[in-house]
């Protein structure tokens, strides 16, 4: 369950440098209001993809309904190359939590490249006393299992309701309006756990207010070397992540395609940028279109059936 296969196209060389150019600006534009990871990302990549696109790329933010709005902007936009989505993982939630939209998320957009993914951490209050996963799932099945999130459906908000399926426990969840809320209010003993970023919980880690538990990606994250997956303490094949990735309107030449894709992989790959990416818990993971097409149909496919399951709605 969960495999990520796409994971193994890192090691390929990029593609021969493809003919298509921009003949104007290009804008990239983001889900997501300035400040955060997929707005910082964006305008990360910015200025390196116009060195290599030779056109500028212009970051612009078009937010709400979580990432809907930017998301039927780029839709119904020209499949010229110059218009882009930066959008997060929501991209392979949102089409089994909206109704009525203007555009399908399934059929409106062609795949670009996958940018970066974001793991997440499992956390607990210090003074909870718990310091391993097997006595957190021992204590949530005495007690409220009670778990914060960034909002219904984030992906904080499924890791936690992924844990608690596989680990047979019925849990609440408790929503909050953003990271700073879910931990403040974790930190207050509100909630028993919560998943959430390495951005946002390795300096409470650090100062001992918060324990790290486990980590949702399938493997290692460097920050955080005393955590170890989820999948490797008996849930095997566990992986619950964020992610990044630029899409195109539906019918963008293929041509096109393969010079945006190479711009971005290059960008994410330029050594001036990898500090940042490290501090925003960033793994950079630009394999191109097909790898990506692969990744978000297997994500999709998860997607969907987590939240049939957990009847998670939106409307």
């Amino acid at each position: 369950m969960f495999r990520r296969t796409v994971f193994a196209a890192a090691a390929l060389p990029f593609a021969a440098r493809a003919q298509w150019r921009p003949d104007r600006p290009v804008r990239l534009i983001i889900a997501f209001p300035p400040g955060g990871s997929t707005d910082v990302l964006g305008r990360l990549v910015s200025p390196l993809m116009t060195a290599e696109l030779g056109q500028q790329v212009v970051p612009e933010n078009r937010t709400g309904a979580a990432g809907a709005v930017a998301s039927a902007f780029v839709a119904q936009s020209a499949p010229d190359g110059h218009t882009l989505l930066l959008d997060s993982g929501g991209h392979a939630t949102n089409p089994f939590l909206m109704r009525g939209l203007a555009f399908d998320y399934l059929t409106s957009f062609a795949p670009v490249t996958l940018l970066a993914t974001l793991p997440l951490v499992l956390v607990v209050r210090a003074e909870s006393g718990i310091t391993t996963l097997p006595e957190l799932l021992d204590r949530a099945r005495r007690e409220p299992a009670t778990y914060g999130s960034v909002g219904v459906a984030s992906r904080t908000h499924l890791a936690g309701a992924l844990l608690l399926r596989r680990a047979g426990i019925a849990g609440t969840h408790v929503p909050y309006r953003g990271g700073a809320d879910q931990i403040t209010a974790q930190l207050r003993g509100e909630t028993l756990f919560g998943f959430s970023s390495v951005a946002l919980t390795s300096a409470l880690i650090r100062e001992g207010r918060l324990r790290a538990l486990a980590v949702s990606a399938p493997n290692p994250v460097a920050q955080l070397p005393g955590a170890a997956p989820v999948a490797a303490q008996g849930f095997a094949g566990f992986s619950m992540m964020d992610w990044l990735a630029l899409h195109v309107p539906a019918a963008t030449p293929a041509p096109t395609i393969a010079a945006l894709s190479d711009a971005a992989r290059a960008a994410m790959a330029d050594a001036s940028i990898q500090p940042r990416l490290a501090e925003l818990g960033l793994l950079p993971a630009a394999h191109g279109p097909v790898a990506f097409a692969q990744f978000l149909a297997e994500e999709r496919a998860v997607m969907r059936d987590l939240i049939a399951a957990e009847n998670i709605r939106l409307d």
